[in-house]
């Protein structure tokens, strides 16, 4: 039988992104689009926060609207010093994690330089066999960063496995709506729900949506999903 290929969000679902690090990087994005656009800090705020409802990333909007060069962003943005003193994560969750028959990968809208220095602070960049970072999101020439479906099929095909044996697991729902469109299972990591910076909340639901297959407050329970 073909073995399971997970797909792993990283901030908020692997480790605790929000009680430090997302305040750092919404302070380093902020500073970087007052900069290069000469904007004041509410006028800075509104456009990310267009951008990343109409985009799924600010990257995208600064880039297709300001011709922001994406590496220039995504360098300046996640310098992020003594990131590594933030990181927090679960010792029972990595331990199943060890334990996770299948292929695993991570999937983030973050950099790969970002992305890796999470997974050595948290002692668990073994356990996966890849990192795909924004990087990798380029798909028909254009970027495409989560919850892109489109990017999500190439993604598949690039691992050589079709989206029914992948399973997405992550804490935003509009990523596993994308994902469970084109055939895979979804995840919902509530372990990190927390208020959205952008106003609302990441709310732990009684009913679970129906495009999410399973939710989880640990990763223990997707020792019973694996397949092989």
């Amino acid at each position: 039988m073909a073995r399971t290929v997970w797909l792993f969000d990283l901030d908020n679902t692997l480790h605790d992104a929000g009680s430090q690090v997302f305040g750092a990087l919404n302070r380093s994005m902020g500073e970087f689009v007052m900069r290069e656009l000469r904007l004041d800090e509410a006028e800075s705020n509104a456009l990310r926060h267009r951008y990343w409802q109409r985009y799924g990333a600010t990257m995208l909007g600064l880039h297709r609207h300001h011709g922001i060069r994406p590496a220039h962003f995504l360098e300046d943005t996640h310098r992020l010093p003594g990131l590594e003193a933030q990181v927090e994560g679960h010792r029972h969750d990595f331990v199943a994690l060890q334990r996770l028959r299948g292929r695993k990968y991570i999937l983030t809208n973050a950099p790969r330089s970002y992305a890796l220095r999470v997974l050595r602070a948290l002692g668990i960049e073994r356990l996966f066999d890849g990192v795909l970072a924004i990087e990798d999101m380029v798909c028909f020439g254009q970027w495409r960063p989560k919850p892109d479906a489109r990017m999500l099929r190439c993604i598949a095909a690039r691992l050589r496995v079709d989206p029914s044996r992948c399973v997405l697991v992550e804490d935003t729902l509009q990523h596993q709506k994308s994902a469970c469109r084109i055939g895979m299972r979804t995840v919902w990591m509530q372990r990190y729900a927390r208020a959205n910076p952008y106003g609302g909340h990441w709310e732990r639901w009684s009913k679970r949506p129906a495009y999410v297959h399973r939710v989880v407050r640990t990763l223990r329970p997707l020792l019973r999903m694996a397949h092989g």
